[in-house]
């Protein structure tokens, strides 16, 4: 589960790259009732989207060259720098290095070797977002690769991961925890093969949604795409799986209630 304390190699911050921040700040809006905060005239049009009060995500402009609306995982790094340099020694790239963002942390922009891409921050001032694991906020995240094994080592070794593996319908699914804490409660994500061709290797977030129906018939009335469910997973829960305005996807669960030991 993933909490606010944020231990090393867990998610701490998600955002989301957008040709349109203003009317993606409105969509987003729409389905989670977050609120737009901007992070000042020297952030060049980034902004929080804000969840009665507490961020719950991030958006700004694109600034890749080519690239295409998507939300990037940001991962705990103690030292940014030396996160990126095991990435580069592990097979990975580096397409931004380490730099300082204010007084907030520094972070890095990486892509793992599959291709997946996501970023690492170090905390300065700024330890990660305000609320996760609850209706309208970050609580879970998925890795989408061609090779499953493959791309969990090379997360093993730069973070120091661990996984279960936990059978489902046609595939083994690979549920991921940071390396230090109870296996199972400090489970943040989980890694499963790609769909196909069309489904590049990346990383998606799942949202809380107390009722998935209700916030999913919100989201395409807002012009999201549904791209799978909604759906009942055994063990899980019910998901789906959406694309917004952009093109980018995110998802929505309601988890089921732990069972009795």
């Amino acid at each position: 589960m993933l909490t606010t304390a944020f231990p090393a190699g867990s998610p701490c911050w998600i955002d989301l790259g957008s040709p349109d921040p203003a009317a993606t700040a409105g969509f987003y809006g729409t389905v989670f009732g977050w609120t737009f905060r901007s992070a000042g005239p020297e952030a060049g049009g980034y902004g929080f989207l804000q969840l009665n009060g507490r961020t719950a995500a991030a958006v700004g402009p694109l600034t890749e060259e080519g690239a295409q609306s998507a939300w990037t995982t940001y991962f705990h790094a103690p030292d940014a720098g030396a996160t990126a340099k095991a990435v580069e020694q592990s097979g990975g790239t580096v397409r931004v290095p380490a730099f300082d963002v204010m007084d907030a942390g520094r972070m890095a922009q990486l892509t793992d070797p599959q291709g997946a891409q996501f970023a690492v921050w170090q905390p300065g001032t700024v330890a990660g977002l305000d609320v996760v694991s609850e209706d309208g906020a970050l609580i879970w995240v998925e890795l989408h690769t061609g090779a499953v094994d493959a791309g969990f080592a090379f997360y093993q070794r730069v973070f120091g991961w661990r996984s279960e593996n936990f059978p489902a319908p046609g595939m083994t699914y690979k549920v991921i925890s940071p390396a230090e804490g109870d296996l199972r409660e400090t489970s943040f994500g989980g890694i499963a093969p790609v769909t196909g061709d069309a489904q590049p290797p990346s990383w998606t977030p799942y949202f809380g949604a107390s009722d998935v129906d209700g916030v999913l018939a919100q989201a395409t009335g807002a012009g999201a795409t549904v791209l799978m469910g909604p759906e009942n997973v055994p063990d899980v829960g019910r998901i789906a799986w959406l694309a917004d305005p952009f093109g980018a996807p995110f998802a929505l669960i309601k988890g089921e209630p732990p069972k009795e030991s």
